[in-house]
């Protein structure tokens, strides 16, 4: 396990350094010029290039990379160019947003997916399960962001229940005002993420209920839920737990989609913002905070996969 630990370590850094390098390259690859935010239409050649040399993006290309990379080597993600503030201190003045977002819309699509994805499974050979499965199935062509305008359209503009978009100004200072902000946002994502995380719950259902080693300790007398408990449930853990960590990373990233519809002041609207005006130190850092996140995921999710089965571990000893 150690040995499997380090070299899992050692890949997420160096994921992350690769990505890192990725993202500096591609955002200046692509089409803009940061300057275009800054000064007015009709500004003159000399405008733009003292515009230029006091943001920087007139030197080399490695030269604002090496420059990028010291300062992220000490936790400094650089400041906007547009508002010249602390890119850092802004990402974590958002997150409080997003992260809880994110968590409440993942912990509520388990609660719905797992008792769901079971039934479909046990009943499968019923009318009722394959009408779950069909639901699931139906659920996974239908758009986020529409789920979240039906959701704001009942419960925000005809039954008045709640607020139709926003965050407090106070923030989680307002406990009871920021969990109703957060309610509709958290259902669309548990909405659209347990319809696949049923699929995957009924198959990895279906495997373990066709297994020999349920069929064996039912033959010996145990009834079907202490059978499941005490063998199914590890063997249908661990590839339920992988893809439960690529949806966790999957919302971390859709957020933006979902901050859009109820505008709230989350990472995703500061990415978009940023975008659009080239800003560039703040799309890398709010880019490689989400990078970062999403391989931490991955990693959390491996090794709670070889907790849930050790016989994963035999290949890495």
């Amino acid at each position: 396990m150690v040995r499997y630990l380090i070299r899992r370590t050692a890949l997420l850094l160096a994921s992350l350094a690769l990505a890192g390098v990725a993202l500096f390259v591609l955002l200046r690859l692509l089409p803009g010029d940061p300057v275009n935010a800054l000064l007015s239409v009709g500004a003159t050649d000399a405008q733009i290039a003292a515009a230029r040399r006091e943001l920087g993006t007139d030197a080399p290309l490695a030269t604002q990379f090496l420059a990028w990379l010291g300062d992220v080597a000490t936790f400094d993600l650089g400041s906007s160019l547009i508002s010249r503030l602390p890119v850092g201190p802004e990402i974590a003045a958002r997150l409080p947003v997003t992260v809880p977002l994110t968590l409440a819309g993942f912990v509520l699509a388990v609660l719905i997916a797992v008792p769901v994805g079971f039934l479909a499974a046990y009943r499968a050979d019923r009318w009722d399960g394959p009408l779950l499965n069909g639901v699931a199935q139906l659920g996974l062509a239908v758009p986020a962001f529409w789920v979240g305008l039906l959701l704001v359209s009942v419960f925000a503009l005809n039954l008045r229940v709640l607020p139709a978009g926003g965050f407090p100004p106070a923030g989680w200072s307002d406990p009871a005002a920021s969990v109703e902000a957060l309610t509709l946002p958290v259902i669309t994502i548990a909405l659209v993420m347990s319809a696949s995380l049923i699929r995957y719950v009924r198959a990895a259902t279906l495997d373990v209920l066709g297994s020999d080693f349920l069929r064996t300790a039912r033959a010996l007398g145990s009834s079907l839920p202490a059978a499941m408990w005490r063998h199914g449930l590890r063997n249908a853990a661990a590839p339920v737990i992988a893809v439960l960590a690529i949806e966790l990373a999957t919302t971390f990233l859709g957020a933006v989609v979902i901050e859009s519809v109820f505008a709230l002041p989350g990472l995703g609207s500061m990415l978009i913002r940023a975008i659009s005006q080239r800003d560039y130190p703040v799309i890398q850092g709010v880019m490689l905070v989400s990078t970062f996140a999403v391989l931490a995921v991955g990693f959390l999710g491996d090794l709670a996969q070889r907790v849930a089965d050790p016989r994963l571990l035999r290949g890495h000893r």
